[in-house]
C-alpha cells in the first residue's frame, strides 16, 4: 500500500494551490489526485479552444442535473473541468474577485478571519498583475498572470460605450474600488495562453519537487475513517482498486458536486439520509451537500449585419478564419486569443440597495451569433449579452443518488425556487435590452433573436425565462464553513467539523456566492487553507 503524508482530491482551483505549497516542504509527501487525465491537447491552452473542451468528455464531467420544478422541469447541463487544472482548463479566464461586501458578509456570518480586510492580501499574493492596476489592490509577483485581452474585438468596444447611454461608466479595474460599469475584463493568460491552477502551480514545480506525486484517471471513492481520523482513501485508478494510506491529512479539494459526494459515500452526512442508502453514519452533518448556489443566467442576442462580430462566412474567410492560427502560432493574436467574454460589466436593477454601488446583476458580452442558448455554434454575425443573479436567493442540493453505486449524484439547483431571482432577472433583461438599444449598435444591429421582439411584458420575459435560462458555471456552498446547524467546516481551519485530519479547501465552502466569476476566488480559498495547514504543523 502507497502512503502520502498528504493526499489532496482534486487537481483544480484550489487544489493545486495546496499542492504547490504542501510540497515546498521536502521533508513532506504530497500526493494530487486529479479524476481526469492530463489535459496536454493544444486546445486546452489556446484561448479559443474553450469551445472544443466544453462538452467533450474528455474535459467535461458534463453532469446532467434534476428536472427544475420552476424552469418547466428542464434538465440543467452542470459543465465541471475533468482533468489538470480542472474547471481552469475549460472556463473563460475572467479574473473576478467578487465584490467587498461578499467577504464581509461571511464574517458576519461566523466565518472570522474571511473578511474583505482579510482575503484582499491573499488575492494580492497570488497575482501577477500585468495590466498595471493600482497595488493597493493587485499583486505582481505572484503566479497567476492577469493581462488584458491580447486582441479585441471591435464590437466589444462598442458595447462599452452603450454603457454611458444608460448611466454605467466605463470601469477599468472590477476588481478595485468598484464593480458598477463596463469595461474589459481581466484574463488569466500568459504570451497568449491559457493560465490554468495547474499551469500556475503545479506544472512549473513538478519536476524539481521527488516529494510531489500527481495521479490522474484516478477516482476517489471513498475515506476509510477510524474514529475522528481519515486513515486511508479507496480509488480506482484506470479501472483498478486500489488504497492509499494517510500519514497526516485528506484534503478534498474536488469542488461543489465531488467533494460532498466523497463526504457522504464515506459515512459523512445527514444521518438520515445515510441510513436510506445503506451507509455507516460516521459524522451526522446535515450540511453536507446542501445550500448549493449558482448564478442563473440568460440571453439576450442580435443579429448583425456587420462581419466585425467574431463569426464564419464568407466574409470573413480571408481576413479572419483562414489567417487566425498563423496569427496565433506567430505573433499571438488574432481570433485564436480571444475567450469569446472580453467585456462585460456589473449594474443594478431596481431591486438593488440604492445607498451603495453593490450591483446585482452581471454581464457578459460575446461578439458571436447565438439565435438561442442551446447552441454553441452558428455561421453567421451577431452578438449577445448574458446576464446573471449575483446573489440569488434560491438554493439547491447535492445528493448521493440511491442507486448502490455510491459513485452518482442527484443535482438540483432549485433555481427560481425565490420569486426574488425572477424579478431580479427580468429586470437584468431589460437592462441588457437598453445597453443594446444604444446608438453604438446602429450601424450593425439587426433582428433580435432571443427572447424576441415579441416578448415585452413581465410575465411574457418570466416564461423566456424558464424555457431557456441555466447556469454560469459557478456552482458554490456545498461543503460551507459556519457556525450554524448546517456548517460542515470550521472556518478558521478547513476541517470538517468532528474530523482530526480531514479538511476540505475548495468553492464547496463557501457560504454564500460571491458577485462574479468563482475561479480566482477558490484560488484565493486554496492559498488560505494552506496557510491553515502550515499554521497548524509548526
Amino acid at each position: 500500500m502507497k502512503s502520502f503524508d498528504y493526499i489532496i482530491v482534486g487537481a483544480g482551483a484550489s487544489g493545486c494551490v495546496v499542492a504547490n505549497r504542501l510540497s515546498a516542504n521536502p521533508n513532506v509527501t504530497v500526493c494530487l489526485i486529479e479524476a481526469g487525465g492530463s489535459n496536454k491537447q493544444p486546445w486546452v491552452s489556446i484561448p479559443a479552444g474553450v469551445f472544443i473542451s466544453y462538452n467533450n468528455k474528455n474535459h467535461d464531467f458534463k453532469y446532467e442535473g434534476a428536472p427544475q420544478k420552476h424552469l418547466n422541469n428542464r434538465v440543467i447541463t452542470v459543465n465541471r473541468g475533468k482533468g489538470l487544472g480542472g474547471s481552469t482548463s475549460i472556463n473563460n479566464m475572467v479574473y473576478i474577485r467578487g465584490n467587498r461586501k461578499d467577504y464581509d458578509t461571511w464574517e458576519q456570518l461566523g466565518c472570522e478571519g474571511w473578511s474583505y480586510d482579510d482575503v484582499l492580501p491573499v488575492f494580492k499574493k497570488l497575482e501577477k498583475n500585468e495590466v498595471g492596476q493600482s497595488p493597493e489592490f493587485h499583486g505582481f509577483d505572484g503566479e497567476v498572470t492577469v493581462v488584458k485581452p491580447q486582441d479585441t474585438n471591435k464590437v466589444g468596444q462598442l458595447f462599452v460605450s452603450a454603457g454611458e447611454h444608460i448611466g454605467l461608466p466605463e470601469n477599468t479595474d472590477f476588481n478595485g474600488k468598484t464593480q458598477l460599469g463596463l469595461g474589459t475584463f481581466n484574463l488569466k493568460q500568459k504570451n497568449g495562453e491559457r493560465v490554468s491552477s495547474y499551469t500556475a502551480f503545479v506544472k512549473p514545480v513538478l519536476d524539481s519537487r521527488s516529494n510531489l506525486t500527481v495521479m490522474t484517471n484516478t477516482e476517489v471513492l471513498s475515506l476509510n475513517i477510524e474514529g475522528d481520523n481519515v486513515t486511508s482513501i479507496n480509488i480506482e485508478q484506470n479501472g483498478e482498486a486500489k488504497v492509499l494510506q494517510c500519514n497526516k491529512e485528506v484534503i478534498l479539494s474536488s469542488g461543489v458536486i465531488s467533494s460532498p459526494r466523497i463526504l457522504m459515500a464515506s459515512g459523512i452526512g445527514n444521518a438520515d439520509e445515510l441510513k436510506e442508502l445503506g451507509i455507516e453514519c460516521k459524522k451526522d452533518l446535515k450540511g453536507v451537500g446542501e445550500n448549493l448556489q449558482d448564478h442563473i443566467d440568460s440571453m439576450v442576442t442580435v443579429r448583425s449585419n456587420s462581419a466585425s462580430s467574431i463569426g464564419v462566412s464568407l466574409r470573413t474567410l480571408l481576413p479572419h478564419v483562414i489567417p487566425a492560427p498563423f496569427k496565433y502560432i506567430l505573433k499571438r493574436m488574432g481570433w485564436w486569443t480571444t475567450n469569446y467574454t472580453e467585456v462585460g460589466g456589473f449594474a443594478k436593477t431596481k431591486f438593488a440597495e440604492q445607498a451603495n454601488d453593490d450591483p446585482d446583476i452581471q454581464f457578459h458580452f460575446t461578439p458571436l451569433y447565438r439565435s438561442h442558448r442551446g447552441k454553441s455554434f452558428e455561421f453567421g454575425h451577431g452578438y449577445s449579452i448574458f446576464t446573471c443573479v449575483l446573489r440569488p436567493q434560491s438554493k439547491g442540493t447535492v445528493k448521493l443518488a440511491n442507486d448502490g453505486t455510491h459513485r452518482n449524484v442527484i443535482i438540483d439547483y432549485n433555481f427560481f425556487a425565490k420569486e426574488q431571482d425572477q424579478k431580479v432577472l427580468i429586470e437584468g433583461v431589460k437592462k441588457a435590452r437598453d445597453v443594446l438599444a444604444s446608438p453604438v449598435f446602429d450601424e450593425i444591429r439587426g433582428k433580435e433573436m432571443a427572447p424576441g421582439k415579441d416578448v415585452q411584458t413581465d410575465e411574457e420575459i418570466l416564461e423566456y425565462l424558464k424555457q431557456t435560462t441555466t447556469t454560469v458555471y459557478h456552482p458554490v456552498g456545498t461543503c460551507k464553513m459556519g457556525i450554524d446547524e448546517l456548517a460542515v467546516v470550521d472556518p478558521k481551519t478547513l476541517k470538517v467539523i468532528g474530523m482530526n485530519n480531514l479538511r476540505v479547501i475548495d468553492a464547496s465552502i463557501m457560504p454564500k456566492l460571491i458577485s462574479g466569476n468563482t475561479s480566482a476566488p477558490s484560488m484565493m480559498i486554496g492559498e488560505m487553507g494552506s496557510m491553515m495547514i502550515l499554521r497548524d504543523t509548526k
